[in-house]
């Protein structure tokens, strides 16, 4: 089953500062996919990529996407494989809620949100998109 990766470890001031501008335990967030690999853009790789990285839950709280579909992760992967961070999404739709996002780049609650298939997935942190999914799970949707 695909899950949602939120990181919850101390990390490093850039992640301090994401937990205290959204009010949110979450600085990051990856998709896992059925092969172990975690599917994202972050800015420590450069963008959008899929890396193996240890499920250690001490870093990571795991959220169940029972509805997701693995070659839908893949098909956004594969077309956007190697695309940039979106700086200028985090600045114009999470500093500056104005919407305001590249068309070419990604970060990671918007990769994660788009795959999800939700409406308008830059405007989603990290904690957000996981009271999201929490909030579906008892639901429909968001």
């Amino acid at each position: 089953m695909i899950q949602l990766a939120l990181y919850k470890a101390p990390g490093d001031l850039y992640d301090k500062l994401i937990r205290i501008w959204t009010r949110s335990p979450y600085s990051h967030c990856e998709l896992v996919l059925l092969d172990g690999r975690f599917a994202s853009s972050s800015p420590r790789d450069g963008g959008v990529r899929a890396k193996l990285i240890e499920q250690d839950p001490a870093v990571w709280d795991f959220l169940p996407l029972p509805w997701m579909r693995e070659e839908v992760v893949e098909e956004l992967l594969q077309a956007e494989q190697g695309a940039g961070y979106d700086w200028i999404g985090i600045l114009g739709s999470q500093i500056l809620p104005v919407g305001i996002q590249s068309p070419s780049k990604w970060f990671c609650s918007e990769f994660c949100a788009q795959v999800i298939g939700l409406e308008q997935p830059q405007r989603y942190s990290p904690g957000s998109l996981a009271e999201c999914i929490r909030w579906a799970a008892t639901r429909e949707n968001c």
